[in-house]
């Protein structure tokens, strides 16, 4: 894999950073989920704000072209409120990793944010789609445990997972 550096996303990284969306939208519905983000989602406005927020930050490859994305949010998160059919490995401080996208030109990009998030804070939670079988292989081989569910601002379910 090449060398990966991780930075903060800036203002003018959006457009990039929606068009890596487009893609990662694209490649998870040609592997069986195509119902995790749907409807735009997520919209121009929402990476915005975590740009403003400074919770979004971009993967760049040796010749700096934006390759990757994720968010990077401190506790707590609303949605993490409740759990159901589990609990939460502990109830520390912890941060969320959200919306790890590539553009599939760099292998092992969600490896090397999950590495750069566990040297940031070691109490770690994501979640993620029933379908997204993907995701839920990256977690497990990055020492997530899958705790339970919790469900999103539209209702709908995710299986959540715990780094402690």
């Amino acid at each position: 894999m090449s060398k990966i550096e991780i930075c903060p996303a800036r203002p003018s990284d959006l457009n990039r950073l929606m068009e890596i969306f487009d893609h990662a939208r694209r490649f998870m519905a040609s592997v069986g989920n195509g119902n995790q983000w749907i409807n735009g989602y997520p919209s121009s406005e929402l990476i915005a704000r975590e740009i403003a927020d400074g919770h979004c930050y971009v993967c760049r490859d040796e010749h700096e072209n934006i390759v990757g994305t994720f968010c990077f949010v401190p506790s707590p998160d609303p949605n993490y409120s409740v759990i159901e059919d589990g609990n939460w490995l502990n109830d520390a401080p912890y941060y969320v990793i959200h919306r790890i996208a590539s553009d599939g030109t760099c292998k092992g990009i969600g490896d090397t944010c999950i590495a750069w998030c566990a040297k940031q804070c070691g109490n770690l939670r994501a979640d993620t789609h029933q379908d997204n079988l993907i995701m839920q292989r990256l977690l497990a081989r990055n020492g997530f445990k899958r705790c339970g569910t919790i469900r999103v601002a539209n209702g709908t379910e995710r299986i959540a997972y715990q780094r402690g």
